[in-house]
């Protein structure tokens, strides 16, 4: 698909709207949603999304509780049609933190599941609770939204402050599922599976909205198992989206349970995303299942960048090559040269550019201002090499992964997978301290396979050493019983502190 043809009409949802025009047509019977033993056809998501799209059409902006249930899939959907912003908020977060999302953000109401108890930092908004019961005939949806108003607005971790939300138009929303649909051959036919939360990218907009954009159906999980895995994947499910940790468990799953094995070698494609996918578990399933787990690479702000395609080679720890429409260059540290090797090596930070991007972050212009360059390019702060076909390979964050170390520039994310092909490492974190010799030196943090016989720091430096080059080999050893993770898995690395 070139990027021309990438479809920027209002209508998200066409298959939606054939159902809504045609309640007794075939369209209208297909299945869309299910969760556990709720689901709802096409024709059924029409007509219960549709009055609630009429309800909230003059809201202005709508807060939704974003539990991973049918009602959040259906009040996102509703929001779309309507054309009103949605921000959904992390069930998970602290009062102070959803205090903050609510006063910057400033919905005139919250939809939620009936029953769902909120926390008061919502009890001055209105609430709408969400009927999933289909009423019998659907109502005309409100007119058709341009293509550049806002459709959700999604905070940001808030890792240097407070949260900020990034508006993502429906455009963005388009473009990035059409290019998606290209890169992973993604059709119709196709069911999903998942079990990732629904208040941010990857859950709710590739895992929800992507199956509806293309007229096929999802299965979520609610919770994430392995057995509803192979469960759903045994009875017709083609694709799983998930997370390192989810693909780590059906690593650590998949010598004692054939079944699982089975079920996952049917699977058309399976994805990983929001971090990277140690190779070790890459190896791991692919041994097992016959399957490759292929990487994508994307964040709040410009939704999905890049992919390793269905038709190409699923080369572990890459994150593939730039989608359909989208323009991606590596830069030296001033931000502005481009690097122009292509040579796996050098590093550079990731800076992007097509209609994937998101329009601002909400009440912040300075902040939406720093983030692009003069042309137009957005900073992600991900840093990356490129191999010579133009696969892109992320090292780290800018912030906390580049660690800069005897004149080189070295990404932690390329010794954290050296690090986990060593048997005695469970998990593991690398991050920069100072040293007065080298600049920075490489600190690992590990949890060990065996905690009463833990791998020595000598003993990992030269394991790393080998396998990459002796620059690159840690310096000193923290073992751990746990890494610090945030709600998706990742590392938080800036709660990795010395005692």
């Amino acid at each position: 698909m070139s990027p021309l043809s990438l479809d920027l009409s209002p209508d998200l949802f066409p298959a939606l709207t054939e159902a809504q025009a045609d309640p007794d047509g075939p369209g209208a019977h297909r299945p869309a949603l299910r969760f556990g033993d709720r689901s709802l056809t096409y024709g059924e998501l029409a007509a219960t999304a549709s009055p609630l799209a009429a309800r909230v059409a003059e809201a202005g902006r709508i807060a939704v509780w974003a539990t991973p249930t049918l009602e959040t899939a259906v009040a996102v959907v509703a929001a779309l049609l309507a054309g009103v912003p949605a921000v959904p908020l992390n069930p998970k977060s602290g009062e102070s933190e959803l205090g903050h999302i609510v006063s910057d953000s400033a919905p005139t109401l919250v939809l939620a599941a009936p029953g769902t108890q909120l926390p008061p930092a919502l009890a001055a908004l209105e609430r709408l609770d969400i009927d999933t019961s289909a009423p019998t005939t659907s109502l005309p949806s409100p007119g058709a939204p341009d293509p550049e108003s806002p459709a959700l607005i999604v905070y940001t971790s808030g890792t240097t402050g407070p949260p900020k939300g990034a508006v993502i138009p429906r455009r963005a929303i388009a473009t990035t599922l059409d290019a998606l649909a290209d890169a992973w051959q993604w059709t119709g036919d196709d069911v999903l599976v998942h079990g990732l939360p629904l208040f941010h990218v990857h859950g709710l907009i590739l895992g929800i909205l992507g199956p509806l954009r293309r007229g096929g159906s999802v299965r979520h999980l609610g919770r994430f198992e392995t057995a509803g895995v192979a469960r759903e994947l045994s009875e017709g499910a083609t694709m799983l989206f998930g997370v390192p940790t989810m693909y780590h468990r059906i690593a650590e799953t998949l010598p004692d349970d054939p079944a699982l094995a089975k079920a996952l070698a049917r699977a058309r494609l399976l994805v990983s995303g929001s971090a990277a996918l140690p190779v070790h578990d890459h190896e791991r399933i692919a041994q097992a299942t016959g399957r490759r787990v292929i990487e994508r690479y994307g964040m709040t702000e410009t939704l999905m960048n890049t992919s390793v395609r269905a038709d190409g080679e699923p080369r572990a720890g890459t994150v593939g090559v730039p989608l359909p429409g989208v323009e991606l260059r590596l830069t030296e540290e001033d931000g502005t040269t481009a690097v122009k090797a292509y040579d796996g090596e050098t590093v550079g930070e990731i800076q992007v550019r097509g209609p994937n991007l998101f329009t601002e972050y909400l009440n912040r212009p300075e902040a939406t201002a720093a983030a692009f360059t003069e042309d137009g390019w957005f900073r992600t702060g991900d840093m990356a090499v490129r191999d010579p076909d133009g696969y892109v390979r992320i090292v780290g964050r800018k912030a906390t992964d580049l660690i800069k170390s005897g004149g080189y520039k070295i990404g932690a994310g390329e010794i954290e997978n050296a690090l986990l092909e060593h048997p005695g490492v469970r998990e593991a974190a690398v991050t920069g301290e100072p040293d007065a010799d080298l600049g920075e030196r490489i600190v690992a943090w590990i949890v060990p396979a065996d905690p009463q016989s833990p791998p020595t720091v000598d003993e990992l430096a030269d394991h790393v050493a080998r396998r990459l080059a002796p620059h690159k080999r840690p310096r000193v050893v923290h073992h751990l019983d746990a890494l610090p993770r945030n709600d998706m898995g990742k590392i938080m690395k800036r709660a990795l502190t010395h005692d």
